[in-house]
Parts: structure tokens; sequence; C-alpha cells
């Protein structure tokens, strides 16, 4: 598996990246897959940055597809170059455990901001999946949005392996460092009744404070929707926000309790206007992002 994932970036690499850095790389992996020299590698890890641009990377349809047939919830379109490249070394390492997790341990606690985002990343890609979950559970401490980012969203790491209590801090965390929602993989998968009273929790806080709401919390709230969680929608719908509105409805829409489907039918212009949920959710989450900037 590793050679087909180093094939397949690799190949990526090459449409874009200039033949110096590819043969720069090529050599590389080669003292690193031969040699197993710790010293080496983490030298061709910090060096990579002087051949290889922080540019996304560029794939089709068809690359897309089969990176998912790799690994699955694998999305190398929001990888850049440096990334793929370092990613490229870091499986070249001899797979050998103790040898293996006393490099990367190594490289973990001594590598900087762009290097951890790469690691992070890479995270389900790497071999000995389950003995990396302290690893990537410590990681969320970050408040660098580029590092969270690398575990937290396009990442299928987390929603394979992380346990409810720390896939829950982890939502938490976007939500207060404002990151898309839409972008977790995993998310609708496991919404859980804890996650979604901490998320009313969490929204009632900034209505306190006179603050706006993350429409996307209303997702998390979807599935549970009862009397409590529905007083909160029915303020949403009284908003003037568009986009607090359609994620009130949204949830709803999505909710079988009864006097959920009730409100529903007293908004039929604006239910009529809404995409399938998952799109309309992407649409409300891109949107929001927006204001943001």
């Amino acid at each position: 598996m590793e050679n087909k994932l180093t094939g397949f970036l690799t190949h990526l690499l090459e449409r874009s990246a200039d033949r110096k850095g590819l043969d720069w790389l090529s050599k590389q992996v080669e003292k690193i897959s031969t040699e197993a020299t710790s010293s080496k590698f983490f030298l061709a890890f910090s060096q990579a940055s002087r051949y290889f641009k922080k540019e996304k990377l560029n794939l089709s349809t068809d690359d897309k597809i089969l990176a998912n047939d790799l690994v699955s919830g694998f999305q190398p379109q929001f990888w850049d170059e440096l990334q793929a490249a370092r990613t490229v070394l870091m499986l070249s390492y001899p797979q050998e455990k103790e040898a293996w997790f006393a490099a990367m341990n190594q490289l973990f606690e001594t590598a900087d901001m762009n290097e951890h985002q790469a690691l992070f990343a890479a995270l389900p890609l790497m071999p000995f999946q389950e003995d990396l979950i302290p690893r990537a559970i410590d990681g969320l401490r970050t408040n660098i949005s580029s590092v969270f980012d690398a575990i937290a969203l396009n990442n299928p790491f987390p929603t394979n392996y992380f346990p409810e209590a720390n896939w829950n801090q982890m939502v938490l965390k976007a939500i207060f460092m404002q990151r898309p929602l839409y972008r977790i993989e995993g998310l609708e998968e496991r919404r859980n009744p804890a996650l979604a009273a901490i998320a009313r929790d969490f929204a009632h806080e900034r209505w306190a404070a006179g603050r706006e709401v993350m429409p996307e919390i209303w997702r998390l709230v979807a599935p549970f929707v009862d009397e409590m969680y529905l007083d909160d929608l029915r303020k949403t719908l009284e908003t003037q926000d568009e986009l607090q509105i359609k994620a009130g409805l949204l949830a709803l829409r999505e909710s079988a309790y009864l006097p959920a489907k009730e409100l529903l039918e007293s908004y039929p212009d604006h239910v009529a206007s809404l995409d399938m949920e998952v799109l309309a959710w992407e649409s409300i989450g891109s949107e929001f992002q927006l204001t943001r900037v």
C-alpha cells in the first residue's frame, strides 16, 4: 500500500513541481528507504521546503476517485506540493514498528508549524493507525488553525478512530475557532446527543453575549430535536439572518419530531428553495466562512 501511495503522490507532484525538486525527492526516497537513517530522514523532511512550493495539488475527478480507493476519505486536493513531498518521504521510511515510531515521535516533537501540518494531514496514510490516536488527540491542543485543520478537516482519521468524548471535543473546538464544520469527515454519522447539547450550550453563550451563532451548529442538533431544541430553532427563524433561517429550516426538515414538522410547514416558500441536506449545509458553511474574511 505504501508503494501505491508514494507512487500516486509522486505522480501528482510531477504535474506541477520542477524537475530539480523531483530529482531531489527521488534521491532522498532511495536513501531513506535503503539506509533507514533517521538523521537523513529528518534532514530531508526539513529541506523539502527548498524544493517544493505551498501551492495546491491539481487533481482530476479520476484522481479524487483513486485517492479514495487507496484510502477511504483521503482528499489530497486540499494538500499542497510541500505536504505531498513530505508525505512521500515519511512513507519511504522503513516500517519496522519500534524504529518507525522512534523516528516519527522525534519528528513530531521537533517539527515546525508547516511540518506539523504535513504530519497530521498524513495520519490516515501512516501505518500503525490505532497507535497514533494519542498523538492525534494531543495535536488538537494547538491554537494554530492550519495545524488544527490538518487534523480536523478533510481528514478521515478522527471519525475512524476518535472516542466520542475526543470527537466531541474536536467538533466543539472547530466551532469555537469558527472552522467550517462541513469539511469535517463523518460529521453526519458521528452526531450524538452529548454533542448536540454542547452545541446548544455554546449557542446560548453566544446569544447571552450578544454575538452571532455559527449556523452550522444546528446541523449537530437536527436528529435530536425535541421541545427544548425546538425553542432554539424557532429563535433562529425569527432572525433577519438568511443563513440562520436556512440552518434552522434544514434542522427542522431532518427532524422526526412532529411539532418540528408542523413548524416547518409554516415556511413553505423557504423550504421549497432549499437544496438537499448535504449540499445545503455545505452552502451555508461556505457562505458563513466568506463572512469571516
